[in-house]
């Protein structure tokens, strides 16, 4: 608390910021406790798209001249991300020791690299704790997994559903996993891990796989332990899980949106909800560590769904669609098929289809939307007028 005290004065200098306390009624010296904080309305990731067209190009609340940031991204919204001029700005390097991960460990990175910020997210934590990084970026599955071989690669850092398909093809190629593989740890992140994959992946390849919970705007928010009893809360993120209609805070242990305050003075992001549910568990872990822990996520509170590591908004969808004026409405249905998540986009047409317009749709959404998606023509009757834009089929614990 004395550090957010200390840090209101320079976010307070953000025009956008400022308007927030306006509207809310509060005085930064009113702010005593956490709870003080709920006057201020949730500022919602899937506000930002609109709110950086009104007010660019950070929507007024960046901390710092844009001159003395160290680069700017473009995340799927489409959202500008700032990168502050500081080691590790994400703070993902507590994550990756708390993960296993050493100095000197060689560690293939398939975060992109282009334009979104995962994989510099990650490349600057493994750095700060003096790892050797492969900067293998997202595809070239077959080459990435000769890599796994070809190098003396001991660390993994991506989606979940990208280790196993790695190793797996691998394995394929000829490696034993426990003789030719020395990959040992991994951190995962922007896809569901179960259970299942996790004890596949240990028992079949060797490999002890922890996960952490971060995003471009906040950096990390949460990460695993050895114990794996949820994700402790980063030290520098102020995290309330709100009512996602009022924006309260709920009771400890029921669910909600996490909303969390960054004590970041470049981009000091206050009151930001996430869009993800979960529960606060702030009972002692076995670990040792002392800070509260997000027990998992169970699911979005909003129409925008991560896919495969990556935010896709419905409005994307919309704007790769214009280009096909026979498409009345469309749907998408995300869901998960071997450990992987799966798009499929529903479009209702003005008449019959035309040959190959199915794969022409799924080409723009690739090029647009950066995602492989299974386009599905459907009647009226299969997809209503006012039916969800959105429909999540995964299961989230």
């Amino acid at each position: 608390m004395r550090a957010l005290r200390a840090l209101l004065p320079r976010a307070l200098r953000a025009p956008g910021t400022r308007a927030r306390f306006l509207r809310g009624g509060l005085r930064p010296g009113a702010v005593k406790t956490l709870d003080d904080l709920a006057a201020i309305a949730v500022l919602r990731k899937s506000d930002l798209p609109v709110l950086q067209e009104q007010a660019p190009p950070f929507a007024g609340l960046l901390g710092v001249p844009v001159e003395r940031l160290a680069r700017i991204y473009l995340s799927p919204g489409p959202i500008l991300d700032p990168e502050g001029d500081v080691p590790d700005y994400w703070r993902i390097a507590r994550a990756l020791v708390a993960a296993g991960f050493r100095k000197g460990d060689l560690v293939q990175n398939t975060f992109a690299y282009h334009l979104t910020p995962a994989g510099m997210m990650l490349d600057l934590g493994l750095r700060r704790i003096g790892c050797v990084v492969l900067p293998a970026g997202v595809g070239n599955t077959e080459t990435q997994a000769d890599l796994l071989r070809q190098l003396p690669v001991t660390g993994y850092v991506g989606t979940p559903a990208f280790l196993l398909t790695l190793l797996e093809k691998a394995r394929e190629r000829g490696a034993e996993p426990r003789q030719d593989l020395r990959v040992r740890v991994a951190l995962v992140s922007g896809g569901i891990l179960s259970e299942s994959l996790r004890k596949t992946l240990r028992e079949d390849f060797g490999v002890t796989v922890r996960q952490a919970y971060a995003t471009a705007d906040l950096g990390c928010v949460a990460y695993e332990c050895a114990a794996q009893a949820g994700m402790h809360l980063d030290e520098v993120v102020l995290v309330q899980v709100c009512d996602p209609r009022t924006g309260r805070p709920v009771p400890d242990g029921e669910p909600g949106e996490v909303v969390a305050t960054a004590l970041n003075p470049v981009y000091p992001l206050i009151r930001f909800g996430t869009g993800d549910l979960s529960v606060l568990d702030r009972s002692r872990c076995s670990c040792g560590r002392t800070a509260p822990r997000l027990t998992r996520i169970l699911g979005r509170v909003d129409e925008v769904p991560k896919i495969r590591g990556m935010f896709v908004h419905p409005r994307q969808v919309e704007e790769a669609l214009a280009a096909f004026p026979e498409v009345t409405r469309f749907q998408m249905v995300v869901s998960h098929r071997d450990h992987d998540d799966v798009l499929t986009v529903k479009v209702v047409l003005t008449g019959p289809a035309a040959p190959g317009l199915a794969d022409r749709i799924a080409l723009t959404l690739r090029e647009k939307v950066k995602l492989r998606a299974t386009v599905e023509v459907v009647q009226g009757a299969g997809l209503p007028e006012g039916a969800r834009r959105v429909v999540d089929l995964r299961k989230w614990d």
